[in-house]
């Protein structure tokens, strides 16, 4: 069996495992995120939570405090369902799933107010 042969058959093979591993774990996954984005505050900045937004542009959206979103970001990192990503001047969070892919409602979420000074007339 040639290398580039026997690295295919791997690469197969950890793919059916993961798949395997996704099936087996979407239960205690969707059960870990209902039970803690448990209000639409929560799911709104978990879903906002995407490593390029900082805390002060989603406590904007979700008009909320940045401090409120680094300690969400901090708790459900220790949960395992986000994670940290090092940035200029400190640190963000990623989702490490998608709501949508687990039946879970995903608030909308309505956009900020524009500027004075902004294109458009002033809100």
């Amino acid at each position: 069996m040639s290398n580039a042969t026997s690295n295919s058959r791997i690469e197969e093979l950890l793919a059916e495992i993961l798949k395997w591993i996704k099936f087996a774990g979407a239960k205690e996954v969707r059960e870990v995120l209902a039970t803690t984005l448990d209000t639409d505050q929560k799911r709104s900045i978990y879903y906002l939570s995407d490593g390029n937004r900082g805390s002060v542009e989603i406590a904007n959206l979700t008009k909320t405090s940045d401090r409120t979103v680094r300690r969400y970001w901090e708790s459900w990192a220790r949960q395992g369902i986000v994670d940290p990503l090092k940035v200029r001047g400190g640190e963000r969070y990623r989702k490490s799933f998608e709501l949508e892919d687990f039946g879970i409602r995903v608030p909308e979420i309505s956009q900020p107010q524009e500027v004075a000074g902004d294109q458009g007339e002033n809100k």
